[in-house]
């Protein structure tokens, strides 16, 4: 392997080190809790009747968690209800 590659490769991992603030797996300081209801996804399904094609069908609209109010996470530990 030639120098040249090592470069090339050492360029490319810069991008670990910018860190995502909606990242549900990055380690913090304070322990959190994942939203029991929606799971970290931060809605949960809210089906509704349409007509498509002069067909009646269920759509998935989704809504935005009532639990957690879209913030995916709780600080400190929550056990399930």
């Amino acid at each position: 392997m030639s120098d040249e590659d090592e470069d090339e490769f050492a360029e490319d991992d810069d991008f670990e080190d910018e860190e995502d603030p909606d990242d549900l797996f990055a380690v913090t300081p304070e322990p959190r809790t994942v939203c029991h209801l929606c799971g970290g996804a931060s809605y949960i399904a809210a089906p509704t009747l349409a007509i498509i094609g002069g067909a009646p069908r269920t759509v998935d609209n989704g809504r935005e968690c009532p639990h957690c109010n879209g913030a995916r996470t709780f600080t400190g530990l929550v056990p399930p209800l």
